[in-house]
């Protein structure tokens, strides 16, 4: 997903002189290219996430489009009072990108894994939340939000994610990508575990149980009309991410239901409400916090009451 980025704003960056890319000391492998292009466009900030923040806000407020960039928690949490005040309570077109969500950096430790960066970001006034799911979704996301106006995060994978999507699926913020039709259950994700709930679709297939999949990359505004369908279409919604539990893309899917007044049953799959201790890679940690397909297809087949 980061090169897929990367090139998506270096294109945008020889369209548009607005576009800033803020890097915070890092990217190395992948935004040489950029700095060579658009030396006047490009900017390493340092280890110094909040004066990045506020460099990107004063050129935001002077006209830019400016995309600030770092591993996961570092551009959101460490950062979290100068994006508060300085990005979203100004309106400013800041877009917070991130590289790394989730355990994707599991071997570094729970330092910098990005587990509760969303429901960070969702709690801010005016901040738009994008988890693209592939790189394919993170080239088209990109585009979308420079082009939208005003404070965005956009949390991407690290590196080999997958392809899910064969063409250019039709993208808008806030509204969610039909990615497989079903009828008994419906498969939410946001992020790069879309696979998984592919995987866990398949599988229940084999078992004679119909699962939609959807992509949710919009987590806020969160796409309230494909809920209200799943919910009225399907017996049981499980909502799958690579984030606590809490305050994310499971959260956000109860609290619409919530409100709509539709209560199917809902599961939510995630990191539980505790620190993961422990050190691998991203697939170890994805399976010791119960972030798998066989775990999916088996709440599915929980509320179904089958087996």
């Amino acid at each position: 997903m980061r090169n897929s980025f990367v090139d998506a704003v270096h294109e945008l960056a020889g369209r548009d002189k607005r576009i800033n890319l803020v890097v915070g000391d890092l990217g190395f492998s992948v935004v040489e290219k950029f700095a060579k292009d658009y030396p006047s466009q490009f900017l390493n900030a340092g280890i110094a996430e909040q004066n990045m923040t506020g460099v990107a806000a004063g050129l935001a407020m002077t006209g830019g489009i400016v995309f600030t960039y770092s591993i996961a928690n570092f551009p959101t949490l460490r950062c979290l009072e100068q994006i508060r005040n300085d990005v979203c309570y100004h309106k400013a077109n800041v877009k917070i990108v991130s590289v790394g969500a989730g355990v994707a950096y599991g071997s570094l430790g729970m330092s910098h894994h990005a587990t509760e960066d969303i429901a960070a970001m969702r709690a801010l006034p005016e901040m738009v939340v994008v988890a693209p799911a592939d790189p394919v979704e993170t080239i088209l996301a990109t585009r979308a939000i420079a082009e939208m106006d005003g404070p965005c995060y956009l949390r991407l994978g690290k590196a080999g994610e997958k392809v899910i999507h064969s063409g250019h699926p039709d993208f808008k913020l806030g509204r969610a990508i039909l990615v497989r039709e079903g009828t008994d259950a419906t498969l939410i994700a946001s992020g790069s575990v879309l696979q998984l709930c592919l995987e866990a679709a398949a599988d229940l297939a084999e078992a004679g149980i119909s699962a939609r999949v959807l992509s949710m990359h919009t987590i806020k505004p969160i796409d309230k009309e494909a809920l209200r369908h799943a919910a009225a279409e399907t017996k049981v919604i499980v909502t799958v991410e690579e984030h606590n539990v809490v305050g994310g893309l499971g959260s956000a899917v109860a609290e619409t239901l919530a409100y709509s007044g539709q209560h199917p049953p809902l599961r939510r799959i995630g990191i539980p409400d505790i620190f993961c201790r422990r050190a691998g890679s991203q697939n170890y940690l994805r399976g010791a916090c119960g972030i798998t397909s066989a775990a999916i297809a088996a709440s599915v087949k929980e509320v179904l009451g089958t087996k």
